[in-house]
């Protein structure tokens, strides 16, 4: 049996400064106040990025022409500690409906004191996706997933 090589997952983690219960909501139910609007993959240029706050809810971008373009579907939500959401955006930068092809992104948040919150991030499965090295490379050659995170902080310490 041959397997497709093993792509390593990419990542980051950050600490903020509130208490868990305001990082797990600024994180999904504000996640349009801090995602960037550079990052879509719809034609049209990005007006909201939402993320449905339930399982087997809905991860995805509306456009400004009022088009909305799926990301993934949210696996597990478990307020205030985790967060899985399927990333079924392919190498090509495209929507694949196909969830055997989807990679995941989960999301921990862990209290570090009353005040401070560290939220560990993973986006694994990348082997899943259609020509997933190339996501890889496309995703750390932006900064990856901690330039993200810091946008999240920055929300985060600007009260969002």
């Amino acid at each position: 049996m041959t397997t497709a090589p093993s792509i390593p997952p990419l990542g980051g983690t950050i600490t903020v400064g509130v208490p868990i219960d305001k990082a797990f909501r600024v994180f999904t139910t504000s996640f349009n106040t801090w995602w960037p609007t550079q990052y879509h993959i719809g034609q049209a240029d990005l007006a909201e990025a939402i993320l449905e706050p339930r399982e087997g809810g809905r991860w995805y971008e509306r456009g400004v022409d009022g088009s909305e373009c799926d990301w993934g579907r949210v696996l597990a939500w478990e307020p205030p500690d985790r967060l899985v959401v399927t990333w079924q955006i392919n190498g090509q930068w495209q929507y694949d409906p196909d969830p055997d092809h989807a990679s995941e992104i989960e999301v921990r948040f862990t209290a570090d004191g009353p005040e401070q919150t560290r939220v560990d991030l993973q986006h694994r499965h990348l082997d899943r996706l259609v020509d997933g090295q190339a996501l890889r490379d496309g995703i750390s050659g932006g900064g990856g997933w901690g330039a993200i995170l810091e946008l999240f902080a920055k929300a985060v310490a600007s009260g969002e």
